[in-house]
C-alpha cells in the first residue's frame, strides 16, 4: 500500500472519465482542505442541513424526509465513488474521501431540532464517534472497498444520533 501524499499526485482519472467519482468522494473538493478534511466535511454537512432547515423553511417532518433522501443519494453515489477513488489512488481509505463524513453527519442530524445548539451537539458527537470508532464501527472498516469506507461512518452517525436523541430528552 502506498502513502496518500505520494500516490495522490499521480492519480490519473481525477479529472478524466472518473472525475465524477472524485467530485463526489471529495464532496466537490472539501476533502482537500487541511487540517482535518473529515471535520470540514462534517461542518459542510451541518451548514447544508441548516440552509435546508432555515433558509428553505422546511417543516421538521420535511427536513427529516430531505435528510433521508440526501443520505440515500449520498450512499448510492458515495459507495462507488469511494471505491473508485480508493482504487485510483492506491490507498485503502484515502483521507481526501469525505462523502462518508457527510453521510454520517446527516444521520446524526436526523430528528435534530433546527437550532445551532442541537446541531453543535450532533457535530461533536459524530466527530467523537467517527474518531473513536467503537464496535462495530471499527469492524465495518473491513468491508470491501467503498462499503468499508462509508459504513464505519454510518455506524458513527447512528451512535451520535442515539446519544443526541437522549440528550434532547433533557435539553
Amino acid at each position: 500500500m502506498t502513502t496518500e501524499s505520494s500516490t495522490h499526485s499521480s492519480v490519473q482519472n481525477e479529472n478524466g472519465p472518473k472525475g465524477w467519482a472524485f467530485a463526489v468522494a471529495t464532496v466537490f473538493g472539501i476533502g482537500r482542505l487541511k487540517p482535518g478534511p473529515g471535520t470540514w466535511a462534517s461542518i459542510a454537512a451541518v451548514i447544508l442541513w441548516a440552509i435546508a432547515a432555515r433558509a428553505v423553511h422546511l417543516a421538521p417532518h420535511a427536513l427529516v424526509a430531505a435528510l433521508c433522501i440526501g443520505i440515500a443519494l449520498a450512499l448510492v453515489l458515495g459507495i462507488p465513488a469511494s471505491t473508485i477513488a480508493a482504487r485510483e489512488s492506491g490507498i485503502e481509505d484515502p483521507g481526501f474521501v469525505v462523502i462518508d463524513e457527510v453521510i454520517g453527519q446527516w444521520i446524526a442530524l436526523l430528528f435534530c431540532p433546527a437550532n445551532w445548539a442541537h446541531a453543535l451537539i450532533a457535530l461533536v458527537l459524530f466527530r467523537l464517534f467517527d474518531i473513536l470508532k467503537p464496535p462495530p464501527a471499527r469492524q465495518l472498516e473491513q468491508l470491501p472497498a467503498g462499503w468499508g469506507i462509508v459504513f464505519d461512518d454510518v455506524a458513527a452517525g447512528l451512535y451520535a444520533l442515539g446519544i443526541a436523541s437522549l440528550v434532547r430528552l433533557w435539553y
